[in-house]
C-alpha cells in the first residue's frame, strides 16, 4: 500500500459550505492521524466557472477552520500536459474512440436499459463507428470527445466506511469534446503524481470509484498492490433532506460570521456532527486528532438545523 498521503481537491467554482469544510476536516483528519502528508489541489478546469477570487476564499476558509497543508497549491489548470500524455497513451493503445453524442442523446440513450451497466452509463453509441459514418459527423460539425473503451469491465473495492463497493464501468469520457481533459482523467493522473495513498470525499462520489480504479489500471498508475485506499463519508443534508446547498441558508463561513459566529464556533459544530465534540465545547485541533477514530464516525448524514444546528 502507498503511504496514505491525503488530498482536499476543491473546485473554486463558488464559496465552500459546511459540508464541504466537514469533508475537508475530515480528510485531513484521516491523514495526520497516520503520520501522513495533507495536500492541496484546485480543480480548476471548468474554465466557464472557475473564479480565482473563489480559490483564495476557500483557502482562506480552509485556514481558518484551522486545517494545514503540505508543499504549494497544486492546480489542474498547470498540468495540462500531464493530462494530454496520459490521452497519447491511451490512443497509443488502441483504448480510445471518438464519440459525437450531443448530451440530449447520451441522456436519452443512458435511460435505456443496457444489459449489466448501471442506469445512466453511457451505452457505447459510437463505439463501433464506422469511418464513414465518423466522417459524416465530423462534416456536420460535431466535434468529438475522446473515450475509453472499458469493456464494461467490473471493480470492486474496499471503502473504509462504506465496505464493498462494487461497480461495471462504463465507456467513460477521457477528453471532453472542447478539448479538456474530464474530471475521471485528471483526478487519477494527479493523485498517482502526488502518491495519495487515501482518497477521502463525500459518499456522492463513490460511484465514480471503479472508474478512476480502472482508469488508473490501464494507464499504469499505481503498481500492483499500491492503489489508494478510499473513505466516502456521508454528506451534510439540508432540512429538506437534499443535499446541502446556498438555499438552506446560512451554510459559509461569512453567513456564520455575520451571524456573530467564529470559525473556530463552526469548527466546534462540525466536531460535535462527528462525534468528537460536546455542544458549546471548543477543542482545538490537536485535540480532535487525539479524538479521531474512524472507526466511530456516524454513519448517517448529518442534517443541517438538526444534526449542525
Amino acid at each position: 500500500m502507498l503511504t496514505p498521503h491525503g488530498r482536499f481537491a476543491p473546485s473554486p467554482t463558488g464559496t465552500l459550505h459546511l459540508g464541504n469544510l466537514r469533508t475537508a476536516l475530515l480528510a485531513w483528519l484521516f491523514a495526520r492521524s497516520q503520520g501522513a502528508r495533507f495536500l492541496m489541489r484546485v480543480e480548476d478546469l471548468d474554465t466557464g466557472r472557475v473564479r480565482r477570487e473563489y480559490e483564495t476564499a476557500q483557502l482562506t476558509d480552509l485556514a481558518a477552520i484551522g486545517l494545514d497543508w503540505d508543499g504549494e497549491v497544486v492546480r489542474q489548470s498547470e498540468r495540462l500536459d500531464h493530462y494530454a500524455a496520459a490521452v497519447e497513451h491511451l490512443e497509443a493503445a488502441g483504448l480510445l474512440y471518438p464519440c459525437f453524442c450531443t448530451r440530449r442523446e447520451i441522456r436519452d440513450a443512458a435511460s435505456a436499459p443496457h444489459g449489466a451497466l448501471p442506469e445512466g452509463a453511457y451505452p457505447g453509441t459510437c463505439r463501433d463507428l464506422t469511418a464513414a459514418e465518423r466522417a459524416a459527423r465530423e462534416r456536420a460539425g460535431r466535434p468529438p470527445a475522446l473515450r475509453l473503451r472499458a469493456g464494461e469491465a467490473r471493480v470492486a473495492f474496499e471503502d473504509r466506511l462504506l465496505g464493498r463497493v462494487e461497480g461495471v464501468v462504463d465507456d467513460l469520457v477521457v477528453r471532453r469534446n472542447d478539448g479538456a481533459p474530464a474530471y475521471n482523467l485528471a483526478v487519477v493522473v494527479d493523485d498517482a503524481a502526488q502518491d495519495i495513498g487515501e482518497v477521502v470525499r463525500g459518499d456522492d462520489l463513490a460511484e465514480t470509484t471503479p472508474r478512476q480504479l480502472h482508469l488508473g489500471r490501464v494507464l499504469g498508475a499505481w503498481a500492483p498492490g499500491r492503489e489508494p485506499r478510499f473513505a466516502h463519508v456521508p454528506l451534510v443534508l439540508g432540512p429538506d433532506g437534499a443535499r446541502l446547498a446556498k438555499r438552506h441558508g446560512a451554510v459559509t463561513l461569512a453567513d456564520r460570521a455575520a451571524a456573530g459566529e467564529s470559525a473556530v464556533q463552526v469548527r466546534s459544530r462540525l466536531a460535535v456532527s462527528l462525534g468528537l465534540a460536546t455542544p458549546g465545547e471548543t477543542p482545538d485541533m490537536t485535540t480532535l486528532l487525539a479524538r479521531f477514530d474512524p472507526t466511530r464516525l456516524p454513519a448517517a448524514p448529518a442534517v443541517l438545523g438538526e444534526d449542525l444546528d
